[in-house]
């Protein structure tokens, strides 16, 4: 995916629309109040996105899911920018995947 936009999009497409928050107290939902500490989230997956001309573009977005099904995403700057809020969080959080994406075969391929 080529931007943030198009990405959270997809994700939306896919049941992540909750638009979460990090606070004091853990990841918080909005849309039923509820916080949640590190060991009731998964990281689905997580996206980094570099500007192209600004290294200070930078953002990383995750796809979250909690212990009771909520579906979502939290993103944040990246580098300088970050909110120290949002990296203890991540850093707390045990179960985190990685997914990519398979590459369709092209004519090279043959």
């Amino acid at each position: 995916m080529r931007t943030l936009s198009d990405c959270i999009s997809k994700l939306v497409k896919n049941g992540y629309t909750e638009n979460f928050q990090v606070t004091d107290n853990g990841l918080f939902s909005a849309d039923n109040d509820k916080e949640y500490p590190p060991e009731k989230v998964h990281i689905n997956n997580f996206y980094r996105f570099e500007g192209a001309s600004d290294p200070d573009d930078s953002s990383i977005l995750y796809a979250i899911e909690t212990n009771d099904g909520v579906k979502g995403t939290l993103s944040d700057a990246y580098g300088i920018y970050a909110d120290p809020r949002v990296g203890k969080f991540i850093k707390e959080v045990e179960d985190i995947s990685k997914v990519t994406e398979k590459k369709e075969p092209g004519p090279q391929d043959n």
